[in-house]
C-alpha cells in the first residue's frame, strides 16, 4: 500500500457562512474531513475550532480573522475567503505564520453589476416608494418624479471588475458613463475618464461607487463630497460600507439635495439573520436597502465556491500558490515521477516558507549539498516578506531534507507533500 505524507481523511476543513454547498461536496469529493456552519463565529468560537486542528478555513465577510486568532491555529495552512475582499483577514501576520490566503476577485462581479443596474432604474423610476405604496392599498397613477435613465451620466468611482461591467451595461442602455480611477485604465466602449473625484461627481446623475475598503477610501463620499453632486441625482454603494458616510447621505436625502440613493453595504451590519438593522437610512423616501446581497445569486454564490475550492485543494494537495494575496504566486506541475518496477515512483515534495533575508538560499543548497541530495526540480518565488521555495527531491531524501529545512532559522514553515 502506497503511504503518504498526511491522509486525506484527516484533513479537517471549516466553512463558514453558508458557503455553497458545492464547495462542501467538492472538498467531500477529495477525500477531505469538512465542517460547516450557516453562521459566522466571533473571535473566541473562531480560535476555539481552530485549535481543535482545523487545516483548511473557508469564510465570507462577516467572521474576522485576526492575529490573536491565528496564534491559536498551529494546523491551519490556507484560509478561503468566499468573497472578493479580504481586509477581514490578518493577511501579512497569515503569511508570516505560512497560511496562505486566497479570495475570489472575479466570480460575482456580474452579480454586483446587474444590481447597479437595476438599482439605477429602479431609483428613476421610484419603484420601491411606488411598490410600498400599492402594498398599503394605495393607487397614486402619476409620471412625476418618474424618468428614464437613457441619456443620463453614470459616473463610476472605481473601474475595475465590477466598475467595467457596470460601464458596459449602462452605455447598453444609452447612459452616458464617465469614470475615476487612483489608476489608469483602459475605458470601454464610450466610457470617458475623469481627471478628479471632484470631476465626477459634479458631472454625473448617478454615482456608483466600485472600490475597496482602505484608508483613503473611508468616507470619501462624506459632505462635502454630495455638497459637490447635481441636485437630484442618485447615489449607489454596493462596495464597501467603510467608503459612504451615512449620517452625511441621510441629511442630503431628507434635504431633498439628492433624489435617492442604493445601498448594499454598511459601516455596521448584523452578524446573522436574527439580529435587527439599523441605520440613520431607515424609512427615508426612495432609499433602497439591501442585505449586502450584491453577489448573492446562487450563479455567483457557485462560482466562487468552485473557484475558491480549487485553489485551496491545489494549495493543500499539490502545493500551488497563484491567486493567493498573501503568497509569492508559484504555479506548479505535478509531482515527478520516476520509472521502477513496480510501478511509477513519485518524488517527495517539500514546501518551504522562509523569511525573506540574505542567504536562505544558500544555507538551502548548502543543506541539499550536505545531504547528498537528488534534486529532481526546484522552485522559487519571493515577494517583499516572505520567499516559497518547492523542492521535488527523491523519495528516500524526503525526510532528511524535511528535517533540515525546518532546523534554518529563517523557516516559517516546511511542510511534506508524498
Amino acid at each position: 500500500m502506497t503511504t503518504t505524507s498526511f491522509p486525506k481523511e484527516k484533513i479537517k476543513v471549516l466553512l463558514l457562512e453558508g458557503v455553497h454547498a458545492s464547495g462542501a461536496q467538492r472538498l467531500r469529493d477529495e477525500g477531505f474531513s469538512v465542517e460547516v456552519s450557516a453562521k459566522a463565529m466571533d473571535d473566541a468560537a473562531l480560535a476555539k475550532a481552530l485549535a481543535a486542528g482545523v487545516h483548511v478555513l473557508g469564510i465570507r465577510s462577516k467572521t474576522t480573522v485576526s492575529p490573536a486568532v491565528l496564534a491559536k491555529a498551529p494546523r491551519l495552512l490556507t484560509v478561503g475567503a468566499f468573497c472578493i475582499g479580504v481586509n477581514q483577514i490578518a493577511c501579512d501576520d497569515a503569511a508570516q505564520r505560512g497560511v496562505a490566503v486566497f479570495n475570489s476577485p472575479f466570480s460575482n462581479t456580474r452579480s454586483v453589476a446587474e444590481l447597479t443596474i437595476a438599482e439605477t432604474i429602479a431609483l428613476y423610476r421610484r419603484l420601491t416608494d411606488q411598490t410600498a405604496n400599492m402594498h398599503r392599498g394605495m393607487w397614486d397613477k402619476s409620471a412625476a418624479g418618474a424618468h428614464e435613465v437613457r441619456g443620463r451620466t453614470i459616473g463610476l468611482i472605481g473601474y475595475g471588475h465590477i466598475g467595467s461591467q457596470v460601464s458596459v451595461l449602462a452605455e447598453a442602455m444609452g447612459m452616458r458613463v464617465v469614470f475615476y480611477d487612483i489608476l489608469s485604465k483602459l475605458p470601454l466602449g464610450n466610457a470617458k475618464p475623469c481627471r478628479s473625484l471632484d470631476e465626477l461627481l459634479k458631472n454625473s446623475d448617478v454615482v456608483s461607487l466600485h472600490v475597496p475598503a482602505t484608508k483613503s477610501t473611508d468616507r470619501m463620499i462624506g459632505k462635502a463630497q454630495l455638497k459637490m453632486m447635481r441636485k437630484g441625482s442618485m447615489l449607489i454603494n454596493n462596495a464597501r460600507g467603510s467608503v459612504v458616510d451615512i449620517p452625511a447621505l441621510a441629511e442630503a436625502i431628507k434635504s431633498k439635495h439628492l433624489g435617492g440613493a442604493a445601498l448594499d453595504v454598511f459601516p455596521y451590519e448584523p452578524a446573522g439573520n436574527d439580529e435587527p438593522f439599523t441605520s440613520e437610512l431607515l424609512g427615508l423616501a426612495n432609499v433602497i436597502l439591501t442585505p449586502h446581497v450584491g453577489g448573492s445569486t446562487e450563479e455567483a454564490q457557485e462560482n466562487i465556491a468552485m473557484d475558491v475550492v480549487d485553489k485551496l485543494i491545489r494549495y493543500v494537495n499539490v502545493g500551488v500558490s497563484t491567486g493567493s494575496v498573501n503568497f509569492p504566486n508559484l504555479d506548479l506541475p505535478p509531482q515527478h515521477e520516476t520509472p521502477a518496477d513496480d510501478g511509477p515512483v513519485r518524488s517527495h515534495r517539500i514546501l518551504h516558507v522562509h523569511k525573506n533575508v540574505p542567504g536562505v538560499l544558500s544555507k538551502m543548497n548548502a543543506l541539499i549539498a550536505e545531504l547528498g541530495v537528488n534534486i529532481n526540480a526546484q522552485y522559487l518565488q519571493t515577494n517583499k516578506h516572505i520567499g516559497y521555495a518547492v523542492l521535488d527531491v527523491a523519495p528516500r531524501s524526503g525526510k532528511d531534507i524535511l528535517a533540515g529545512l525546518r532546523a534554518l532559522p529563517e523557516t516559517i514553515r516546511a511542510r511534506p507533500l508524498w
